[in-house]
């Protein structure tokens, strides 16, 4: 019984590791990698560009999306861009993207809607 609750919590930390969503990066850890400063980070996280986890302690703890995010924020900063503008196209992005799921799924509905009504007649 012993094994099968070890082979579970670390089926579950593999899981938890090959999940993006998981906030397992440190803003340290994040800075370096990116090659910014952790006050950049920061400034990101107060004017909400990226707005990371809390650890228990408080700590900010960064998913491999986020990440991918602050890389896009990295290059339009280094284009001339202010971090509200940043915020404010990465938000109009975020809300083309739920526009066009909709309008995918409309689609879609209306599709299946063509195929079991019957033909008109003329």
């Amino acid at each position: 019984m012993l094994t099968e609750g070890r082979n579970a919590m670390a089926l579950d930390r593999r899981t938890n590791l090959d999940d993006e969503n998981v906030p397992l990066y440190t803003v340290g850890q994040v800075a370096e990698l990116l090659a910014v400063k952790q006050a950049f980070l920061r400034r990101c996280d107060e004017l909400r560009v990226v707005s990371p986890q809390r650890s228990a302690g408080g700590q900010r703890r960064y998913t491999r999306i986020e990440i991918r995010v602050i890389q896009q924020v990295v290059t339009m900063a280094d284009a001339g861009m202010t971090l509200p503008a940043i915020r404010r196209i990465i938000e109009l992005e975020a809300q083309l993207a739920v526009v066009t799921r909709e309008r995918d799924e409309l689609a879609r509905r209306l599709a299946e809607l063509e195929l079991t009504s019957e033909p008109r007649k003329p």
